[in-house]
């Protein structure tokens, strides 16, 4: 039980290095960029490197309810 929760723990956070740019029509680096701080927690979103097309979002919540995620 315990190795179950350790592996669990390592895909807790994680972000895309590349994703599929529908202007490139070929997968592209992305730069993350912050966009909205609320209480729950913050708001990505995903940019295409070289064409700075907008490819989705990431939700990251807070840990406890209120707390400011840094």
């Amino acid at each position: 039980m315990q190795q179950h929760r350790a592996a669990n723990k390592q895909f807790e956070s994680f972000s895309a290095s590349e994703l599929y740019c529908p202007r490139c029509r070929t997968a592209r680096p992305v730069r993350e960029r912050l966009l909205l701080v609320t209480p729950a927690g913050e708001i990505h979103e995903y940019r295409c490197k070289v064409c700075s097309e907008s490819l989705g979002t990431r939700d990251v919540t807070a840990k406890r309810p209120g707390e400011i995620v840094r």
